[in-house]
């Protein structure tokens, strides 16, 4: 039986043992220490203060298209001579000699003293002396119809007369019902003032002269206010005759 390799069996266990004890406390406190370290955290960086680039407009090729194209376009467009080419003047017949002659003759005409002559550059002639007699304006000048509108027509005077009479101020009696006499078909109608019963026929005064009873009726009756010459109708009251 051989003796000798058996410590050396016994070595390279104990070797294998002791990596494996060192494998597992690694692993185990590696764990603890991963979970209760905190994670670092990253810098953010202050915020830089950066001026804003200019925007530029960019036209818009579809814009200018569709306003190339369009009758309300802002492009003004100048026309000249006739639109039309039959109206068209031929350039062949116009004679572009210049007639030196015609402008002679307008520089020789004589302006008169208030005129200033166009052709001729310098002051303008001296205002006439005080006292002189008015330059005459030319003749045949038509003159220009100034059109004012019509005066209206004058107002007609109010005829002064004699103040309104006053109107008559409202009756205060209730007419709730009357009786007519067998006898001589009289009647007589029964009023209320207030808390005054009247009782008075036809052509009868009222309150001492004021009134006067002047028809009698079924369903009215005519009262004359005497103070006032006028005439007053009251209906008979339903309510005041129940």
């Amino acid at each position: 039986m051989k003796t000798g390799a058996e410590p050396k069996k016994i070595a390279i266990l104990v070797g294998l043992l002791a990596v494996a004890g060192i494998a597992l406390y690694m692993n185990m406190f590696s764990g603890d220490s991963g979970a209760s370290t905190p994670a670092p955290r990253r810098a953010i960086p202050a915020p830089v203060n950066v001026a804003p680039e200019p925007v530029v407009p960019v036209p818009d090729s579809r814009r200018t298209a569709r306003n190339n194209g369009n009758s309300g376009s802002t492009e003004v467009k100048f026309h000249q001579g006739p639109e039309r080419p039959e109206d068209r003047r031929d350039p062949a017949t116009i004679d572009p000699t210049l007639r030196l002659d015609l402008l002679a003759k307008v520089q020789n005409v004589e302006p008169e003293a208030v005129m200033r002559n166009l052709f001729q550059y310098g002051a303008a002639a001296p205002p006439p002396p005080p006292g002189a007699p008015p330059v005459p304006l030319p003749k045949n000048v038509p003159k220009i119809a100034i059109n004012t509108p019509p005066s209206p027509p004058p107002t007609p005077p109010i005829a002064a007369g004699p103040p309104p009479a006053p109107a008559a101020p409202p009756m205060t009696f209730k007419y709730y019902g009357y009786k007519i006499s067998k006898q001589d078909g009289s009647k007589e109608a029964f009023l209320l003032d207030g808390d005054d019963i009247i009782i008075a026929g036809e052509n009868e005064d009222v309150k001492r002269g004021r009134y006067k009873i002047v028809n009698i009726g079924v369903s009215s009756i005519t009262i004359e206010d005497t103070q006032y010459k006028s005439t007053q109708t009251l209906q008979i009251q339903q309510e005041a005759a129940a």
